[in-house]
Protein backbone atom coordinates (compact mmCIF):
# COMPACT_ATOMS: atom_id res chain seq x y z
CA UNK A 1 0.00 0.00 0.00
CA UNK A 2 1.07 3.46 -0.49
CA UNK A 3 2.11 5.63 1.71
CA UNK A 4 -0.01 9.15 1.34
CA UNK A 5 2.04 10.95 4.13
CA UNK A 6 3.70 11.15 7.11
CA UNK A 7 2.78 13.38 10.03
CA UNK A 8 5.79 13.16 12.32
CA UNK A 9 5.55 15.76 15.76
CA UNK A 10 9.40 15.32 16.09
CA UNK A 11 8.61 15.76 19.78
CA UNK A 12 9.18 12.43 21.19
CA UNK A 13 13.10 12.92 22.36
CA UNK A 14 13.85 11.40 25.17
CA UNK A 15 11.18 8.62 25.20
CA UNK A 16 12.11 5.20 26.09
CA UNK A 17 8.92 3.59 25.63
CA UNK A 18 7.06 3.10 22.09
CA UNK A 19 3.30 2.39 21.77
CA UNK A 20 1.87 1.38 18.18
CA UNK A 21 -2.16 1.28 17.24
CA UNK A 22 -2.50 0.88 13.68
CA UNK A 23 -6.17 1.76 12.37
CA UNK A 24 -7.97 1.25 8.82
CA UNK A 25 -10.92 3.87 7.25
CA UNK A 26 -13.30 3.03 4.73
CA UNK A 27 -13.43 5.51 2.15
CA UNK A 28 -17.37 5.43 0.49
CA UNK A 29 -17.83 8.17 -2.49
CA UNK A 30 -21.64 7.93 -3.54
CA UNK A 31 -23.26 11.44 -5.26
CA UNK A 32 -20.69 12.93 -4.98
CA UNK A 33 -20.37 13.21 -1.50
CA UNK A 34 -18.43 11.13 1.30
CA UNK A 35 -19.87 9.33 3.67
CA UNK A 36 -18.16 10.22 7.31
CA UNK A 37 -18.86 9.78 11.04
CA UNK A 38 -19.51 13.33 12.46
CA UNK A 39 -19.50 13.91 16.15
CA UNK A 40 -22.78 15.59 17.19
CA UNK A 41 -20.81 16.61 20.40
CA UNK A 42 -17.58 17.84 19.39
CA UNK A 43 -18.12 18.93 15.64
CA UNK A 44 -15.97 17.12 13.78
CA UNK A 45 -15.78 14.69 10.78
CA UNK A 46 -14.14 11.13 10.28
CA UNK A 47 -13.90 8.29 8.13
CA UNK A 48 -15.70 4.71 9.86
CA UNK A 49 -13.30 3.13 10.87
CA UNK A 50 -10.76 2.30 13.70
CA UNK A 51 -8.19 0.58 15.66
CA UNK A 52 -7.10 -2.93 14.47
CA UNK A 53 -7.15 -4.93 17.25
CA UNK A 54 -4.74 -7.48 17.71
CA UNK A 55 -4.01 -10.40 15.32
CA UNK A 56 -6.70 -8.73 13.30
CA UNK A 57 -6.37 -7.68 9.58
CA UNK A 58 -6.71 -4.23 8.50
CA UNK A 59 -9.39 -5.04 5.86
CA UNK A 60 -11.51 -7.43 8.23
CA UNK A 61 -10.97 -4.54 10.79
CA UNK A 62 -11.99 -1.85 8.66
CA UNK A 63 -14.89 -3.78 7.61
CA UNK A 64 -15.93 -4.59 11.42
CA UNK A 65 -15.59 -1.03 12.22
CA UNK A 66 -17.21 0.69 8.93
CA UNK A 67 -20.66 -1.50 9.86
CA UNK A 68 -20.38 -0.63 14.05
CA UNK A 69 -20.05 3.23 13.41
CA UNK A 70 -21.57 3.74 10.47
CA UNK A 71 -24.37 0.89 10.28
CA UNK A 72 -22.58 0.49 6.26
CA UNK A 73 -21.72 -3.15 5.19
CA UNK A 74 -18.62 -2.73 3.00
CA UNK A 75 -18.88 -5.38 -0.14
CA UNK A 76 -15.66 -7.39 0.27
CA UNK A 77 -14.98 -7.82 -3.28
CA UNK A 78 -15.11 -3.96 -3.99
CA UNK A 79 -12.23 -3.00 -1.62
CA UNK A 80 -9.04 -1.81 -3.11
CA UNK A 81 -6.80 -0.26 -1.01
CA UNK A 82 -5.87 3.38 -1.46
CA UNK A 83 -3.16 4.37 0.78
CA UNK A 84 -1.93 4.97 4.58
CA UNK A 85 -0.50 7.89 6.72
CA UNK A 86 2.02 7.18 9.04
CA UNK A 87 1.88 9.75 12.47
CA UNK A 88 4.42 9.79 15.19
CA UNK A 89 4.49 11.72 18.51
CA UNK A 90 5.23 11.97 21.83
CA UNK A 91 2.08 9.94 23.37
CA UNK A 92 -1.07 12.47 25.10
CA UNK A 93 -1.27 9.89 27.86
CA UNK A 94 2.46 8.83 29.01
CA UNK A 95 5.13 11.47 28.38
CA UNK A 96 7.91 8.69 28.09
CA UNK A 97 5.99 6.77 24.91
CA UNK A 98 6.75 7.17 21.42
CA UNK A 99 2.97 6.68 19.97
CA UNK A 100 2.74 5.47 16.34
CA UNK A 101 0.04 4.82 13.79
CA UNK A 102 -0.12 3.75 10.44
CA UNK A 103 -3.92 4.42 9.24
CA UNK A 104 -5.02 2.44 6.43
CA UNK A 105 -7.27 3.72 4.08
CA UNK A 106 -9.24 1.45 1.40
CA UNK A 107 -11.65 2.33 -1.20
CA UNK A 108 -15.28 0.79 -0.89
CA UNK A 109 -18.47 0.10 -2.00
CA UNK A 110 -21.37 -0.22 0.37
CA UNK A 111 -25.06 -2.55 0.71
CA UNK A 112 -27.59 0.13 -0.52
CA UNK A 113 -29.46 -0.98 2.86
CA UNK A 114 -28.05 0.26 5.97
CA UNK A 115 -27.75 -1.69 9.58
CA UNK A 116 -28.45 -0.38 13.06
CA UNK A 117 -24.80 1.06 14.59
CA UNK A 118 -23.23 -0.37 17.19
CA UNK A 119 -21.28 2.53 18.69
CA UNK A 120 -19.30 2.04 21.75
CA UNK A 121 -19.78 4.32 25.42
CA UNK A 122 -17.88 7.03 23.92
CA UNK A 123 -19.22 7.09 20.25
CA UNK A 124 -22.66 6.90 21.53
CA UNK A 125 -21.89 9.97 24.03
CA UNK A 126 -20.41 11.71 21.09
CA UNK A 127 -23.91 10.83 18.95
CA UNK A 128 -21.75 9.34 16.33
CA UNK A 129 -23.96 8.97 13.28
CA UNK A 130 -23.48 8.67 9.43
CA UNK A 131 -23.60 11.49 7.17
CA UNK A 132 -22.90 11.93 3.26
CA UNK A 133 -21.12 15.64 3.15
CA UNK A 134 -19.26 17.39 0.75
CA UNK A 135 -15.83 16.72 1.11
CA UNK A 136 -14.50 21.11 1.29
CA UNK A 137 -17.43 21.51 4.13
CA UNK A 138 -15.82 18.00 5.97
CA UNK A 139 -12.09 19.44 5.29
CA UNK A 140 -13.29 23.23 6.53
CA UNK A 141 -14.86 21.79 9.72
CA UNK A 142 -11.69 19.83 10.70
CA UNK A 143 -9.61 22.71 10.77
CA UNK A 144 -11.79 24.47 12.91
CA UNK A 145 -12.83 22.03 15.47
CA UNK A 146 -12.97 23.67 19.27
CA UNK A 147 -13.02 22.29 22.41
CA UNK A 148 -12.24 18.92 21.40
CA UNK A 149 -10.31 16.64 23.82
CA UNK A 150 -8.80 14.93 20.77
CA UNK A 151 -5.35 15.64 19.34
CA UNK A 152 -6.06 18.05 16.52
CA UNK A 153 -3.43 16.01 14.15
CA UNK A 154 -6.80 13.40 13.91
CA UNK A 155 -8.92 16.04 12.33
CA UNK A 156 -5.92 17.29 9.82
CA UNK A 157 -5.21 13.64 8.57
CA UNK A 158 -8.70 13.29 7.95
CA UNK A 159 -8.81 16.51 6.40
CA UNK A 160 -5.12 15.96 4.28
CA UNK A 161 -6.61 12.68 2.91
CA UNK A 162 -9.88 14.35 1.59
CA UNK A 163 -7.83 17.25 -0.11
CA UNK A 164 -6.12 14.05 -2.03
CA UNK A 165 -9.11 12.60 -2.78
CA UNK A 166 -10.57 16.33 -4.20
CA UNK A 167 -7.03 16.75 -6.22
CA UNK A 168 -7.37 13.03 -7.74
CA UNK A 169 -11.04 13.74 -8.83
CA UNK A 170 -12.37 11.03 -7.04
CA UNK A 171 -15.69 12.74 -6.30
CA UNK A 172 -16.25 12.84 -10.23
CA UNK A 173 -15.51 9.63 -11.00
CA UNK A 174 -19.07 8.43 -10.19
CA UNK A 175 -20.61 6.76 -7.35
CA UNK A 176 -18.48 4.36 -5.41
CA UNK A 177 -15.65 4.06 -8.28
CA UNK A 178 -12.89 1.90 -6.47
CA UNK A 179 -10.94 1.51 -9.58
Amino acid sequence: MRLLFTMDMQDYAGCTKTFVRNSARSIIIAHGKIAMIHSRKYDYYKFPGGGIEPGEDPIAAMIRETREEAGLSVITDRIRPYGYVHRVQRSSSDADTIFVQDNYYYLCQVEETAVSQTLDDYEANEGYHLEYVDAKTAITKNRYVQNSPYDRMMFEREARVLELLLQEGRFEKGDSDVS
